[in-house]
């Protein structure tokens, strides 16, 4: 991952899963480094198994989960194209990243707790004016 602070589209992950830098560990345990970018929201998120999220796309946030427990289908394709999405099986301990204009949704495989890290604030008028929702999965 960059230590690179600025928003600059070059700098971010080329596709859904993000390649973690080596935890930092010694006797107390370990550090695993997540995220070096400058962001306005992160969230903790428990979602129920079966549970849908997301069946959207965002103007121009973007957004990073890690999930810390539990596993979900990821669902993706650009914004637009009307072809079927793709599907990525995340684990607990990886991490995917989701730029703007992308339809993205969620399904949970079993309870799974995750973090998402937002670009823009995660407010309900700020969201619902970057938002659009897509019938992406059912």
């Amino acid at each position: 991952m960059s230590n690179d602070f600025q928003d600059d589209p070059k700098t971010w992950p080329k596709g859904p899963l993000v390649m973690l830098d080596p935890a930092h560990a010694d006797e107390r345990g370990a550090i695993q480094p997540l995220l070096e970018r400058m962001m306005r929201s992160a969230c903790l998120i428990d979602s129920k198994k079966g549970a849908l999220r997301a069946n959207h796309y965002h103007k121009t946030d973007w957004h990073y989960c890690y999930l810390l427990s539990g596993s979900m289908e990821y669902y993706h394709r650009p914004t637009g194209i009307e072809r079927p999405p793709k599907k990525l099986v995340v684990r607990a301990g990886q991490m995917i990243f989701t730029p703007p204009m992308v339809d993205h949704a969620m399904k949970f495989l079993e309870p799974t707790v995750f973090l998402t890290l937002s670009r823009n604030p995660r407010d309900q008028r700020s969201y619902e004016a970057d938002v659009i929702r897509v019938p992406l999965i059912k």
